[in-house]
């Protein structure tokens, strides 16, 4: 009798009301268990208890449910410390977000197809990238030094390596993003991005994207690699 009132009552608990946090945490943790390509709005739909169509009151499509996702997770990362130096920080944070990607193993696969897809980052991205430019811009880096240093961290800011800076051939055809956020508002939200996007000079033939040279920052990147061997050599 114990058993079976304390079902009734179980039962009887309003459902949670579905938001498009749930239906976001939801598909994250169906995609910890089977991968992403596996990810399917039924499967969402089917966990939380509710028809399909429920969830496109609060995620318009596959891939703004993917964007959604993305944001979620890069919300695990540790915000930064306050009482260390810039090196400190920034070691920090990678490693926090290096974490939250072994907890989401399908994540760097979707970040870099969404990058490559999307004009600008996630929000919660542009957030992240925007914070680190300015622990390395309040470290006293100058802000040409910020531009190479994103270049050679690249998606290793976001705990894995893949060059975070896409093809400047592949934007030339691409349709203008209608999300793109105006110009005014960007440099309010992502002052260090704004700072950083309107010091660079402007090569829109380089191939790691408009504002880059290509051959220095691949020389830039080759020095820093070497010189960093050479230090750890000679400590040996």
């Amino acid at each position: 009798m114990v058993e079976i009132t304390t079902q009734v009552g179980a039962a009887a608990q309003p459902r949670a009301p579905l938001s498009k946090q749930r239906v976001l945490r939801t598909a994250v943790t169906l995609a910890d268990a089977g991968g992403a390509d596996a990810l399917s709005m039924r499967k969402i739909a089917q966990a939380l208890g509710v028809v399909p169509m429920a969830l496109y009151k609060h995620v318009a499509n596959k891939n703004e449910l993917l964007d959604g996702m993305i944001d979620e997770i890069v919300a695990e990362i540790d915000p930064p410390a306050g009482d260390t130096d810039w090196k400190t920080t920034i070691r920090r944070r990678v490693l926090s977000a290096r974490r939250m990607l072994l907890r989401h193993p399908w994540a760097p696969e979707v970040i870099e197809s969404r990058m490559k897809a999307r004009t600008t980052p996630t929000p919660a991205v542009m957030a992240y990238l925007d914070s680190m430019i300015g622990i390395f811009r309040a470290g006293g880096f100058s802000i040409d030094l910020v531009h190479h240093a994103m270049h050679v961290m690249g998606s290793r800011l976001l705990g894995f390596s893949q060059e975070l800076f896409e093809d400047s051939a592949d934007r030339s055809d691409r349709e203008p993003d209608p999300d793109a956020i105006p110009p005014e508002e960007m440099a309010a939200r992502y002052p260090h991005i704004t700072e950083l996007a309107l010091a660079v000079a402007h090569d829109q033939e380089s191939v790691v994207g408009s504002g880059c040279d290509d051959q220095f920052e691949f020389e830039f990147a080759l020095d820093l690699t070497l010189d960093g061997l050479e230090r750890l050599y000679g400590t040996t």
